[in-house]
């Protein structure tokens, strides 16, 4: 507060943006003492407020709003993504070099800066798009912003929202129904399980084929089926096209199933973890893997018909991984070893979650079980053949506490795992 930054929080639409500013932070507002006519509430995404979907007439009623009383005003501004640039009036862009008419435009970032350092001012505002938000927010305010990334319920917070006491009950049920606030809250599994389909048919997809201009939702919409499907499995554009024309009969191109995942990626549906070669120090281009936001909403997508608790974790994992505020890659180890023939064979294999921090680094792997010897080996070999000395963890389902092997990696079950953060931070630390 007070900062003369402007506070944007992004995130997902439906994980509780707007609840936390309009309803949590309004009435934190009010019991601190502020005067309900020093809070300026401007909800985009409402019929009544169409007329401000443009940013000058944005920034006009805001400061019309103002109270010049020497006290402090708070703006609240929700899904300011749907403030249009406009371009003001007497400008005439054929006068104007072509690299310069961009500019010429009055955006909804120019609105938010220009509020930000009015006097007594103290801006807010909440936006479900990283492509027109998150992506540019750097450019655009340079050092004048600070983002707040809202996600839907981590498991800890599923467990105190729904007072769960079984926690290894409550972790299936997290898997299977996810975190969406207002899921959670309806105990009716029938109705929980429509308003999650109904998300992504009403709000998401048709979110996503408005702001795009797409003439259509068919292909967007079965990109959406098989991606939930291959969820933790690594692709690439030319692999989904290949499965959408000999599974759906679906007729696309790369550079299509290329743009549509980076718009899957702007509506925070999806997530891309990049690979990285742990020895070569570099990055893949091909191919990666895609988590989904919310376990539920994968899974309601689906019709629950494809619930695996392994995959399930692992991408439980992984947004817990990115909530504590990680970046997440998945490693590869390239391993020599030599054949039934005597030969040598160069093979990749994987470690699931590259971690890094800025207080470290480290190696986890998910395995659900490892029910035999054979089993515990592959998952263990990337680790054992990483060729460095950063920490490495495995993280297997059930309550295990953690313990440190003779290797030095450290085993540990889900549940303290997504429940309790020291333990990744002494992993991170030490």
């Amino acid at each position: 507060m007070h900062n003369g930054l402007v506070k944007i929080i992004t995130g997902i639409r439906r994980s509780g943006k707007s609840y936390l500013l309009s309803v949590l932070f309004k009435e934190y507002l009010l019991g601190e003492g502020v005067d309900e006519s020093h809070i300026i509430e401007v909800p985009l995404d409402k019929d009544e407020f169409r007329d401000y979907r443009d940013a000058i007439a944005l920034g006009d009623y805001v400061r019309s709003r103002l109270v010049n009383d020497g006290k402090w005003n708070y703006v609240f501004i929700d899904e300011v993504q749907l403030a249009r640039k406009i371009l003001p009036k007497g400008v005439d862009l054929k006068r104007l070099a072509p690299e310069d008419r961009d500019e010429a435009y009055i955006t909804f970032y120019d609105t938010l800066n220009g509020l930000r350092q009015m006097k007594n001012v103290d801006v807010y505002a909440t936006g479900s798009n990283s492509k027109t938000l998150s992506s540019d927010i750097d450019t655009n305010f340079a050092d004048r912003s600070s983002q707040i990334r809202m996600h839907p319920f981590s498991f800890a917070e599923y467990c105190e929202a729904t007072r769960a006491e079984d926690k290894l009950a409550a972790l299936d049920q997290y898997l299977v129904w996810g975190g969406m606030p207002l899921a959670v809250a309806e105990t009716d599994e029938r109705l929980r399980a429509d308003y999650l389909r109904k998300l992504y048919s009403e709000v998401y997809i048709n979110d996503i084929r408005k702001r795009n201009r797409l003439r259509d939702d068919y292909v967007l919409s079965c990109l959406i089926d098989v991606v939930s499907s291959a969820t933790g499995s690594l692709t690439n554009p030319h692999k989904l096209v290949d499965t959408l024309r000999s599974t759906l009969k679906v007729e696309t191109s790369d550079v299509t199933i290329a743009k549509y995942l980076s718009y899957l990626k702007d509506a925070f549906l999806f997530s891309e973890a990049k690979r990285w070669n742990v020895k070569g120090k570099r990055y893949f281009d091909y191919p990666m893997k895609y988590y989904a936001e919310d376990t539920g909403l994968r899974n309601a997508r689906l019709d629950f018909r494809d619930v695996d608790p392994s995959h399930a974790m692992e991408n439980a994992i992984y947004n817990e991984l990115v909530r504590r505020g990680c970046t997440v890659d998945v490693g590869v180890v390239p391993v020599v070893t030599v054949n039934s023939e005597g030969r040598q064979e160069l093979r990749y294999h994987e470690i699931d979650f590259v971690v890094n921090r800025a207080s470290g680094k480290l190696y986890i792997q998910s395995a659900y079980s490892m029910p035999t010897q054979e089993k515990t080996d592959q998952e263990l070999l990337p680790l054992r053949r990483s060729g460095d000395f950063f920490r490495k963890m495995v993280v297997t389902s059930g309550y295990s506490s953690p313990r440190v092997s003779d290797e030095g990696i450290v085993y540990v079950g889900v549940i303290p795992f997504l429940l309790d953060p020291s333990i990744l931070d002494n992993a991170l630390q030490e």
